[in-house]
């Protein structure tokens, strides 16, 4: 009897996962992934229709705050901090919340990201940018509430928002010549010390050229104003793998100062093993 209990509470449960009904958002969720410029830029918000109803004034009220959508919040993130109305807004995610009206939108950027719909209790003190836009009218009926990104060019492009016949755009602006020119100057300026430090590393760990591994090394010193205890301890190990176990002993003993000086007891330990070892 009792197996033939949890024989039909299995059957149950499987008919009860298999049951489940599935059925469409009325406000689906949509995802805009854009990139302008070197900013990637991302919208995740729920499109909510006007089925029949009025929408503005309406079914959204005039000067009262807006989830900019339907159910949790509409979010917009910027890789990069980016200006809107002469202000920066620092790159992070942000919930985009509206004050819509008849000529005009107020448009928020709140750093409070987990409200379903508008906060419970409204703070200032999170919110990030605020700007209003001006509110002209959408040439065509639009159905369903829509965000996008337009008029993108190198350094700037639009937030755009429209539902029925009202339509609001903000220009954003982003930082491309400056991040270009930092790419481009960084690149043309050669590795730095932690490329070549990784270089070696990899070249020593995976038994690769020891005599270009400690070519790396000592560059990544060179362009070193302070020598890292790590660097120093790699080079030594670069050392004794050569076979030099003499000049191993002192760069590992430069390590063993720099590491005491760093706290990090287990280069210490490390440094004084291998003195030990090169040194029989």
């Amino acid at each position: 009897m009792k197996k033939l209990l949890i024989a039909l509470a299995i059957v149950i449960t499987q008919f009860t996962i298999e049951a489940q009904v599935k059925t469409p958002q009325s406000s689906p969720k949509s995802e805009i992934k854009q990139v302008v410029g070197l900013t990637d830029v991302e919208i995740v918000y729920s499109r909510p229709s006007a089925r029949g109803r009025a929408v503005f004034g309406n079914l959204v009220p005039f000067g009262q705050l807006w989830r900019t959508g339907a159910n949790e919040n509409t979010t917009i993130s910027f890789s990069d901090d980016v200006v809107i109305d002469g202000k920066t807004l620092k790159k992070g995610t942000y919930a985009l919340y509206t004050v819509p009206n008849a000529q005009q939108w107020d448009v928020i950027f709140y750093k409070s990201i987990d409200n379903w719909g508008t906060p419970e209790k409204y703070d200032e003190a999170n919110v990030a940018l605020k700007t209003s836009v001006k509110e002209t009218t959408f040439p065509t009926m639009s159905e369903t509430f829509t965000i996008g990104i337009s008029g993108i060019e190198t350094n700037s492009a639009y937030l755009e928002m429209y539902w029925e016949n009202s339509y609001a755009r903000l220009k954003f602006e982003v930082p491309t010549e400056k991040a270009a020119l930092a790419s481009i100057e960084k690149t043309l300026a050669g590795p730095n010390a932690n490329d070549y430090f990784l270089a070696a590393q990899y070249l020593y760990q995976s038994n690769g050229e020891v005599t270009k591994a400690r070519t790396y090394v000592d560059k990544s010193l060179e362009l070193s104003k302070e020598k890292p205890f790590y660097v120093l301890r790699l080079k030594s190990l670069i050392q004794a793998k050569q076979g030099d176990k003499k000049a191993a002993i002192e760069t590992a003993k430069l390590s063993l100062t720099a590491s005491e000086a760093a706290g990090n007891q287990d280069y210490v330990k490390m440094n004084k093993d291998s003195i030990a070892e090169w040194g029989r």
